[in-house]
């Protein structure tokens, strides 16, 4: 029998005086651990990721979403990101204010990030590594392609006049529902949510995700916590390959990539039902093996990472502690290849990250 689920919502006032949105799905009984959710760029957390916090709140995890500034039911202009650490700063103020409840204090904490959301998450990461027992990434947005990074003369250019017209829906996209969700009935379902925007990205968002994706791709060997990075094969948004230089560069001990044959962009939202089914089972599995009492610490295990059926996967697995010891970094050859938030094109912006 599935377990009950109580949903919560509730306007939050952050550090700039804008009322931002934010939802909790949560377990009658008391939650495994605690897991925070960084939805993609035009979306929103109470329905476009429902289906997450409820099946994640089913599997015994309290879950807590927040719509950004400018996002969903949060106010500001649409889809309006003037500086991506607010962003995140946002996200941290709520979640750690979450965190020191006195029913959550001993809780495990991970972040779950799609898409644009991945990138929040591993710069939420960066800001506080001791804090975060964990992390799963769908599909993110966390590097630049050579094949649609702009010039810096035309890059240049765009931030010359940033400041004289931020808000302008300059840059050119595709239809990235078309492109992302698979399955046509939740393709429409989501067309017809009105929260999520649908329109040209702004010039100044633009520029922010651009620099956002070039600070993380310098940064990926940071990356320290364990982690679970999904993706779809046949994704055409970001780029599979994305999660390959994350998973090979981060210097985690703990990493896990699943990469899905013909799956694409919205692995948990816009897939037929039972890859859908799939790719959360891989989710809740990955949860229940990272989630624990005790104050275990990753075993020192090898580093050499196994190939199965799509996983690649390191040996060593850990049992969630209160906090997260930071991990040595490991020296390994790096890429020089690189991709532009993730996304795959032939010009500047050619797809919108979600």
């Amino acid at each position: 029998m599935k377990m009950e689920v109580e949903y919560q919502q509730e306007y939050k006032r952050n550090s700039r005086g804008v009322q931002l949105f934010t939802c909790r799905w949560l377990p009658f009984s008391s939650p495994k651990a605690l897991v925070f959710l960084c939805h993609g760029y035009g979306m929103e957390c109470s329905g476009f990721m429902r289906e997450c916090g409820i099946r994640l709140a089913r599997a015994g995890y309290a879950v807590f979403g927040i719509d950004y500034e400018g996002h969903g039911r949060s106010k500001g202009a649409r889809c309006y990101i003037k500086k991506f650490d607010n962003i995140v700063n946002d996200c941290y103020d709520f979640f750690k204010s979450v965190s020191v409840q006195e029913e959550y204090k001993n809780k495990c904490r991970f972040l779950y990030g799609e898409s644009m959301g991945g990138a929040v998450a591993l710069l939420l990461h960066k800001k506080d590594p001791a804090f975060w027992n964990g992390s799963i990434l769908v599909a993110p947005m966390c590097k630049i392609s050579e094949k649609v990074k702009p010039h810096p003369v035309i890059v240049n250019i765009l931030t010359r006049v940033e400041e004289i017209i931020p808000r302008w829906k300059i840059v050119p996209t595709k239809d990235v529902i078309d492109a992302a969700f698979k399955d046509p009935i939740k393709r429409e379902e989501i067309r017809n949510n009105k929260l999520i925007y649908q329109d040209k990205p702004r010039l100044k968002t633009a520029l922010e995700m651009l620099r956002t994706s070039m600070s993380l791709e310098e940064s990926l060997s940071e990356v320290q916590l364990p982690f679970f990075v999904l993706h779809g094969e046949a994704d055409i948004v970001t780029d599979p390959e994305v999660s390959r230089a994350l998973y090979e560069r981060a210097s985690s001990r703990d990493k896990t990539i699943k990469l899905y044959p013909g799956m694409w962009h919205g692995l948990t939202s816009g897939e037929p039902d039972e890859n859908i089914e799939i790719v959360f089972a891989d989710i809740i599995d990955w949860l229940v093996r990272h989630t624990s009492d005790n104050n275990s610490t990753v075993a020192d295990q090898p580093i050499h990472p196994t190939y199965n059926n799509g996983i690649i996967e390191l040996a060593a697995t850990a049992a969630c502690p209160a906090t997260i010891n930071k991990q040595p970094r490991q020296h390994r050859r790096q890429s020089h290849s690189s991709y532009l938030c993730g996304l795959k094109g032939r010009r500047l912006f050619h797809h919108s990250a979600m």
